[in-house]
């Protein structure tokens, strides 16, 4: 692990000397130390874009997706059919590296944001928060891909990932519980609270980066993994309370609503279908039969078949396709959690609000009816359903399958029948070979 942070440290310092040579200072040592604010954003700038898309990767294992292109079997098929190791030297493998990449350049300000100059004491707060966010979103997705999930009885105190909190490349790094990776991000998350200061960027091309609302709308989602339905209503409304607007799929020019451009757009850090995944997948015809009747987000979503009878998504493929988090899901994360908390009159509120914006009004009405009718436990499979159709290919479904009920999932693949069963092992990943090669104290 130590030689791995150093050859991604030098990596970095390298885009720094060749595209901000004239800001930095070259040290006797060798080294490449950022000084003034502009030195640290040409840092992060780095970091940001270095952000895996592991997320968009992972939904290849879930229920709405499956590799259509042959050319990609090589690649991705072994995740498809959830075969935790592999001795195939194409298939691509999640990207632990860049991830701790990331999370030491976020240490890296943390650590010596007093020592910035040439900037505001406003601007350097901010900076220092967009850090401590992003500190908590990278050890968040790596515990949700490599850790059991939260709400699994007994999980919290199982073995899952490392926690990196610093920058010292010789210390041994050791599994941390996922109780105490949880409690890492909820830590960072009050940091960062505490010093964002930006409520909007006026750049829209600056929408990669964290603004104050940023907060509870992530910590919405990481108490909805947790099973925390109080506090994860509370953030999901205290974000709507600022960010509340929906695309109406019913309106003329209307944006797909997970384009960095987009109305509902809160943040556009990830690329989590990028034009290598758009490429090799389509849409499951099992999964595709979830939109009813009324529902615009089949044709909005999904290209019309090709020549195999395949859909593919319209939401990935190019990088105006970015996003983290949008108001979306602010609307199901506040519905699911009203709902566990027995909430229902608020849930059905929440739930309702975005079915107008994706429905024709006569299967609006139709809906309508239907959840004001449903009990608790038919109201919140209606709006994991919703969560499922809303945010397809958004990265999103690997995980609400894992936080959930774990299911069981059947793949007939080139007319091969493949099971990932009912709470399987499988639904949490391993740790790269290539990381415990390098670090063996992650076999433990």
């Amino acid at each position: 692990m130590k030689k791995q942070y150093i050859c991604l440290f030098f990596a970095c310092l390298t885009f720094l000397l060749t595209g901000c040579d004239k800001y930095l200072d070259i040290q006797p040592t060798g080294s490449v130390i950022p000084h003034t604010l502009a030195e640290y954003r040409a840092l992060w700038l780095n970091a940001c874009t270095t952000v895996p898309a592991d997320r968009g990767l992972a939904g290849m294992g879930a229920d709405e997706m499956f590799v259509s292109n042959k050319n990609d079997q090589d690649k991705y098929g072994a995740i498809e059919r959830w075969e935790g190791t592999t001795t195939s030297t194409t298939t691509v493998s999640f990207d632990w590296a860049n991830y701790y990449e990331v999370l030491f350049f976020a240490n890296f300000i943390i650590e010596h944001h007093d020592e910035i100059n040439e900037g505001s004491q406003n601007e350097i707060a901010q900076l220092t928060g967009e850090a401590y966010l992003m500190r908590a979103y990278m050890h968040f997705i790596l515990v949700n891909l490599h850790g059991q999930p939260y709400t699994k009885p007994g999980a919290p105190a199982t073995k899952s990932i490392p926690l990196k909190l610093d920058t010292d490349l010789e210390k041994q790094l050791f599994r941390n519980t996922v109780s105490e990776v949880y409690t890492s991000i909820l830590d960072d998350l009050k940091s960062a609270e505490a010093l964002l200061n930006v409520e909007k960027w006026d750049d829209i091309a600056l929408s990669y980066r964290f603004t104050k609302v940023c907060v509870p709308a992530i910590r919405s989602r990481v108490y909805l993994y947790m099973g925390d339905w109080q506090n994860a209503y509370a953030q999901a409304e205290e974000a709507l309370k600022t960010k509340n607007v929906l695309e109406d799929f019913k309106a003329d020019g209307f944006k797909l609503p997970n384009q960095y451009q987009s109305v509902e757009a809160i943040n556009a850090l990830e690329y989590t279908i990028n034009n290598n995944y758009q490429n090799a997948v389509s849409v499951l015809p099992s999964f595709l039969v979830m939109y009813q009747e009324g529902d615009l987000r089949k044709d909005a979503y999904f290209a019309q078949a090709d020549k195999d009878g395949n859909r593919k998504s319209k939401k990935g493929g190019s990088s105006e396709f970015r996003c983290t988090i949008r108001t979306g899901e602010l609307y199901l994360n506040s519905a699911e959690a009203a709902a566990q908390s027995d909430n229902l009159s608020e849930a059905r509120k929440r739930l309702l609000q975005l079915m107008e914006k994706r429905y024709t009004a006569e299967a609006y009405a139709k809906k309508k009816a239907s959840v004001e009718g449903l009990g608790k436990e038919e109201l919140i499979k209606e709006i994991l359903n919703e969560r499922a159709r809303e945010l397809a290919f958004e990265g999103h479904r690997w995980f609400d399958l894992r936080r959930t009920t774990r299911p069981r999932i059947e793949k007939t693949l080139n007319g091969q029948q493949y099971v990932l069963e009912q709470d399987d092992s499988r639904y949490t990943l391993q740790i790269p070979k290539e990381a415990i090669a390098t670090n063996p104290n992650l076999s433990n």
